[in-house]
């Protein structure tokens, strides 16, 4: 196993450098195929803990089997993706596009389905196509993040939560029946009451969800603290600034396709989300794809995005393992 050198390294708490991702790679006559991941299993989730991502390069990952087989081998069945916030298509069971997304765009950090009342522990990305130029899915150690974030933005969440507002409509966004994955109002709104989501059913077959969550949440592995939300990525001034203009000339406050606000209801002021984005920038770290890449992310100790490209990247993306955080895996 292997750091890459070129990797901008974070620090533990013994402030000893800590690559992201950490990389393993077969050595000198070891066995290459999927049938070797079991072996492998406790070492590459040990260092999964450690640094937050894990890529496996060099191993005869080929096709989409291939890399289902890894997710299982790894961390367990993959699972079916819900509660939607982001376009993806079907590859095969529940191996999914990486977000269907313009490639000119960047797709800021984030911690897939932290808006949720449950979640994916572990992420995977596969490789099928490398881009032409860019396209990263950059990483950020949310241990470091919220270690950067001043005392008194954290203290506020910490004491308030925060909470998102998403409003489907026919004119923007992905649309409630494909958010949830049925066209039955009350599927919907009794998924949403398990889960700690209010509902309103607006006119014309829309619908307004508000869901309050915690800002901050304790890794249920490891015990550290860790920032893990969608409170940065969701709130409109993360946008494009041209987009965000635009939004806010339009829309009233309350109609936006998605804000988020303390969780109290109370407006996160825009300089703090600009510290925030700050925040999750300077922890930034990024590599560059190769065919039959494979990257193992611990969804609470690392954030992932993606940078705009060229040319036609294509990224398979799997989730197993479904936890509630410091209260274990749900299920």
């Amino acid at each position: 196993m292997t750091a890459v050198p070129s990797v901008s390294p974070a620090n533990d708490s013994s402030g000893q450098e800590r690559a992201l991702p950490f990389v393993v790679t077969p050595g000198q006559g070891e066995a290459k195929d999927t049938a070797s991941l079991p072996a492998r299993r406790t070492a590459i989730r040990d260092r999964l803990l450690e640094h937050g991502a894990v890529l496996l390069r060099g191993f005869d990952i080929d096709d989409v089997d291939g890399f289902d087989t890894a997710v299982r081998a790894l961390a367990g069945p993959p699972l079916t993706y819900q509660e939607r916030s982001s376009p993806r298509s079907t590859i095969k069971g529940q191996v999914y596009t990486s977000t269907d997304y313009p490639e000119a765009e960047e797709i800021f950090l984030h911690n897939e389905n932290s808006y949720q009342a449950a979640w994916p522990l572990s992420l995977f990305f596969y490789c099928v196509r490398p881009p032409d130029t860019l396209g990263a899915t950059p990483l950020a150690d949310t241990r470091r993040i919220l270690a950067s974030i001043d005392p008194a933005v954290r203290a506020e969440f910490e004491a308030r939560g925060w909470m998102v507002t998403r409003n489907f409509t026919e004119s923007f966004g992905l649309p409630w029946q494909q958010t949830f994955n049925t066209s039955d109002r009350d599927e919907v709104t009794d998924y949403c009451a398990r889960n700690g989501v209010e509902t309103e059913w607006l006119d014309r077959n829309g619908l307004r969800t508000r869901a309050r969550r915690q800002a901050v949440h304790r890794h249920p592995v490891t015990g550290e603290a860790v920032w893990f939300n969608h409170l940065t990525f969701f709130h409109v001034t993360t946008l494009a600034e041209d987009v965000c203009a635009g939004l806010r000339a339009m829309l009233a406050e309350e109609d936006l396709p998605t804000n988020t606000y303390y969780g109290d209801g109370g407006t996160i002021p825009d300089d703090v989300v600009a510290h925030l984005r700050e925040c999750y920038r300077a922890a930034s770290r990024r590599f560059d794809w190769q065919r039959g890449d494979v990257l193992m992310v611990d969804n609470m100790l690392s954030s992932h995005g993606r940078e705009p490209f060229t040319g036609p990247r294509k990224i398979a993306v799997a989730m197993a393992e479904p936890s509630t955080g410091e209260n274990g895996t749900k299920g």
